[in-house]
């Protein structure tokens, strides 16, 4: 399967294209400066430019799969939220419908599935994922929803708690790493196709959370 990274240099990102390489997939890496593709080339995919505040959705073409791991980042504005988290996840359904490319796995956040339950700073980023969220599900393509609480750095354990469309609100936090593992499981098991899924640090191989949650 040829799988398109929008956010391929991210954090999550940068851990997904090599376990697709792995897996059998052909990765294509989305990113906004030429001046990244030699890292995205290292870490074994195709690199294509596309800017989410521009023209990106050529760097599509081809693509069997989209992942959307994209995220304005803490130390931006709340405008760049609103371009990258929000109008930006909603411009790349746009682009795969407009394309035909059926799969999509969105890179969102735990507490997504109900913004009213999160106050405090961090509610419009909440709210702009969860509006990005309901664009996907209201949309014609096959989704899958992934909703990570607080990410780390540290090593993957290939281990999570997995909870599927529900959002509970105490877990551990999980490490970049298991996100990127948990999106290759989606993409290989259909049983998560039109499910938000919560993400947390646990002790359940990811495959087999997936498999018991669903």
């Amino acid at each position: 399967m040829t799988v398109a990274v929008i956010g391929a240099h991210g954090g999550i990102g940068r851990r997904l294209l090599p376990r697709l390489d792995e897996a059998g997939h052909n990765p294509i890496g989305v990113v906004r400066s030429e001046n990244q593709f030699a890292t995205i080339r290292d870490r074994g995919a195709e690199p294509r430019l596309g800017d989410l505040e521009a023209e990106f959705g050529p760097a599509l073409d081809g693509a069997d799969a989209v992942v959307f791991t994209a995220g304005a980042g803490g130390s931006t504005g709340w405008d760049k939220t609103i371009l990258i988290d929000l109008w930006g996840a909603e411009r790349a359904v746009a682009a795969c419908e407009e394309r035909g490319i059926d799969r999509f796995v969105m890179v969102s956040s735990r507490g997504a599935g109900d913004p009213e339950s999160r106050q405090g700073p961090i509610k419009p980023y909440i709210v702009a994922k969860h509006v990005a969220d309901r664009t996907l599900q209201r949309s014609l393509l096959d989704e899958t929803i992934l909703r990570p609480t607080r990410l780390t750095d540290e090593d993957g354990t290939g281990r999570v708690a997995a909870h599927v469309d529900t959002d509970p609100d105490t877990g551990d936090p999980i490490p970049r790493a298991d996100v990127a593992q948990a999106v290759v499981e989606c993409l290989d098991q259909d049983i998560t196709i039109g499910h938000a899924i919560t993400l947390y640090g646990g002790d359940t191989p990811i495959a087999e959370a997936f498999q018991e949650a669903l």
